[in-house]
């Protein structure tokens, strides 16, 4: 009988009806905790202030060096449109003149010299705009979107007038050129 009993309970512990499920766990990645236990507090805390000390201290540096690159590089870039400190009536004094300086490339372009167009055209017609661009700012608002208008197409011919100087194509700097004068003389007009 007692036999059997054993036996009857080794087989209930072999082979049970409903074997339980263990999930696998793997122990190599993990720290036994007495591992952790052994270091000092103190040594814990230092390695975290040291670590958020190095992430600072990287960051820092690579924002002061993005800063230095950007500004460096904005000081190469002039976007200012309107000339600082620049007056309506100094504006309106200069625009004649500017313009005056912008017509005299025909001059060189009779002279088919292209390299000189482009930079004789490039130095008037930047201080022009910013004339022309303050004026139109000192309108009022119903007469800005055609001064507007007119300024978009003169400027678009200066720079069409430039890419033809490059390629050196003759007819079409003609025909640039008498845009420019004709969208010119109607801004003159209307300002």
């Amino acid at each position: 009988m007692k036999l059997t009993r054993t036996m009857a309970f080794k087989s209930a512990i072999v082979q049970p009806k409903n074997p339980p499920h263990f999930n696998p766990t793997f122990s190599c990645c993990l720290k036994p905790s007495f591992q952790f236990r052994e270091k000092p507090l103190k040594d814990f805390e230092f390695n975290i202030k040291r670590r958020i000390g190095a992430i600072a201290a990287v960051s820092w540096a690579l924002m002061a060096a993005k800063e230095a690159i950007f500004v460096e590089a904005a000081n190469g870039f002039d976007l200012q449109l309107v000339a600082p400190g620049q007056t309506i009536e100094e504006a309106e004094s200069g625009i004649k003149g500017h313009a005056q300086a912008l017509l005299q490339v025909k001059e060189l372009i009779d002279l088919e010299s292209w390299r000189e167009v482009q930079i004789a055209l490039r130095k008037s017609s930047s201080v022009l705009k910013q004339d022309i661009y303050t004026l139109i700012q000192a309108k009022p608002a119903n007469e800005r979107p055609q001064l507007r208008k007119l300024y978009s197409d003169l400027f678009n011919n200066v720079t069409r007038l430039d890419y033809a100087a490059r390629d050196k194509d003759a007819s079409y700097i003609r025909q640039c050129y008498e845009n420019i004068v004709a969208v010119l003389n109607q801004m003159l007009s209307r300002i």
